[in-house]
């Protein structure tokens, strides 16, 4: 029976993690260049949440 490579099977770990790690780095720059249109889209664009106008809700302004 042949004896296991660890060392090789190491490097082959090593080699996934540093690829992995790269190409986060470069879809966090393609993000950072594209003026944030990433995959997510913004809450507020997505009509589940209304945009804040600055006006407070009617129940909470005082009574004159």
């Amino acid at each position: 029976m042949a004896k296991p490579n660890y060392s090789f099977e190491k490097r082959q770990r090593e080699l996934a993690k540093k690829k992995k790690k790269e190409e986060k780095l470069q879809e966090k720059a393609a993000r950072k260049a594209g003026g944030g249109s990433g995959e997510q889209p913004d809450e507020a664009t997505q009509g589940n949440v209304p945009a804040d106008d600055g006006a407070a809700p009617a129940d909470t302004q005082p009574n004159p």
